[in-house]
């Protein structure tokens, strides 16, 4: 078994649960399908990349091109995370707004027009800078622990 994919999916599915607890004590709302969506903090695909990055660090070592791989699609994935796929979100907002706009617009008109409602874009796709930042840590963490775990 790869030591590495299991700390990266690990790391991934423990900074997703972590969504939970901090946006509960951030909003006193209690979302478990937190564990499921995209964006929020941590960014566990930064937790993810930073936690192998880390573990191939400390198991082959920093001159290694495994450990340069590793750090090349991290910073390949995390700036994604909070650079296009947050963009994305923001123009999202915008055009869920615009359903809003509409019937403002048109609350007098006389024509009846019959609109199929379709679901509302997903708003919250990409990462703030202290998300990615944030899943970083939490990944740098993970991944030192679990090369101590993997050493016995």
């Amino acid at each position: 078994m790869n030591k590495g994919i299991v700390i990266a999916l690990s790391s991934i599915g423990i900074a997703q649960a972590l969504k939970i607890p901090i946006h509960y004590i951030k909003t006193k709302e209690w979302k478990p399908d937190l564990f499921f969506a995209t964006g929020g903090m941590p960014s566990s695909h930064s937790a993810g990349v930073s936690s192998l990055s880390t573990y191939v660090a400390l198991k082959k070592g920093v001159p290694t091109v495994d450990f340069a791989l590793s750090v090349v699609f991290g910073m390949i994935v995390m700036y994604d995370a909070q650079g296009i796929r947050r963009q994305t979100g923001e123009l999202t907002l915008k055009v869920n707004d615009l359903d809003e706009l509409i019937d403002k617009i048109h609350e007098h008109e006389t024509v009846k027009y019959e609109e199929k409602a379709p679901e509302p874009l997903k708003e919250v796709l990409g990462h703030k800078p202290a998300e990615v930042l944030a899943g970083a840590v939490v990944g740098i963490c993970l991944g030192m622990l679990g090369y101590q775990f993997s050493k016995k």
